[in-house]
């Protein structure tokens, strides 16, 4: 498989195997009118297996929810087909507005004009909580 290289733009890469579709979702990427390409279950030597985004163009994204999916991904930008800089982004202490809570009894499900917001309680296992009713969420299942 041939997957050209880009340009100008981003490249999400090393993100866990089976999450690139994830994050493409949480991002909006769908959304672009721009080239977009996930490449899922590429070989890594570190990784076993992992996914990569690329998007042929510099956009605004929201880098926390990057940390949320897998705060091992990396951001890569690209000018003139160089790179310029390479960057990883930690688990946001606080999410808001990026996932929502499941919660039926939340004050969330009927007050909709309040922010979805998450706080991280266990960095090891990937743990937010609702700040409203304390309902779980994790990385690894939203």
């Amino acid at each position: 498989m041939n997957i050209d290289s880009i340009e100008n733009g981003l490249v999400i890469d090393h993100i866990s195997a089976g999450q690139g579709m994830k994050l493409y979702n949480l991002l909006g990427l769908a959304d672009l009118n721009v080239p977009v390409a996930i490449i899922q279950n590429v070989v890594s030597r570190k990784r076993g297996k992992k996914d990569i985004i690329k998007i042929d163009a510099h956009i605004d994204v929201d880098y926390d929810i990057i940390g949320f999916i897998d705060p091992e991904a990396t951001v890569n930008f690209i000018k003139d087909g160089k790179l310029i800089k390479k960057c990883k982004f930690d688990m946001p202490e606080k999410l808001v507005n990026v996932i929502k809570c499941k919660n039926p009894r939340c004050i969330t499900t009927t007050e909709q004009e309040l922010p979805q917001v998450f706080e991280l309680r266990d960095r090891a296992q990937g743990i937010y909580r609702c700040r409203y009713c304390e309902a779980k969420a994790s990385n690894r299942e939203s």
